[in-house]
């Protein structure tokens, strides 16, 4: 009958842990790769922010297009700090609105039904349009992006990252003069 006391040697040596040069050479392989993921993981997040973002305006205008369309009457697109109002200042940053914009002046009034809303982009984002749709965007019932005179609407609107060493990493969605919009991957950003 064995006891086990034979085996007593190689248990202790399998119990002592490790050497403190293993831990140094462990805790150095984890830096390296922590230094290696890190930035590619903010760079993964900032790029999944600004796919984000650019993916909800798009679809912001493809649902303001197609109520007009449908309702047969002007549906437009303002930038709103409140998510009720138009803002008159500011960039597409601190949100949006699309609205059944009956009166025609590309600002919500009295009675004229919100669609949905667009909450602040995260702080450091710019989110700005060119001259024809720094303030709105706005489709007649044909689905045209018409300004309030009655002229053609087109134009882009350019989103840029908060983090200024990620410059150039920005997206632009673009409308053109039928209505259609698309998205496009920029290196402008500064």
């Amino acid at each position: 009958m064995q006891t086990g006391i034979e085996n007593t040697p190689n248990l202790s040596r399998a119990i002592q842990g490790v050497t403190l040069i293993e831990l140094l050479v462990a805790m150095s392989i984890s830096a390296i790769l922590l230094g290696i993921g890190v930035p590619s993981f903010n760079q993964f997040t900032i790029n999944n922010r600004l796919n984000s973002y650019a993916n909800t305006l798009f679809s912001h205008l493809s649902l303001a297009r197609s109520e007009a369309i449908k309702r047969n009457t002007r549906v437009a697109i303002c930038k709103s700090t409140d998510g009720a109002s138009c803002a008159s200042t500011g960039d597409w940053g601190q949100g949006w609105i699309v609205f059944v914009d009956t009166d025609n002046n590309a600002s919500t009034s009295n009675g004229e039904q919100i669609i949905t809303t667009m909450s602040t982009l995260a702080n450091g984002y710019s989110f700005s349009g060119n001259a024809n749709v720094s303030s709105y965007i706005s489709f007649d019932g044909y689905g045209m992006p018409k300004l309030v005179s009655g002229g053609f609407q087109s134009g882009t609107v350019t989103l840029c990252p908060a983090a200024p060493s990620l410059a150039g990493n920005g997206r632009s969605i673009i409308i053109s003069s039928s209505g259609r919009s698309r998205i496009t991957k920029i290196d402008t950003c500064s």
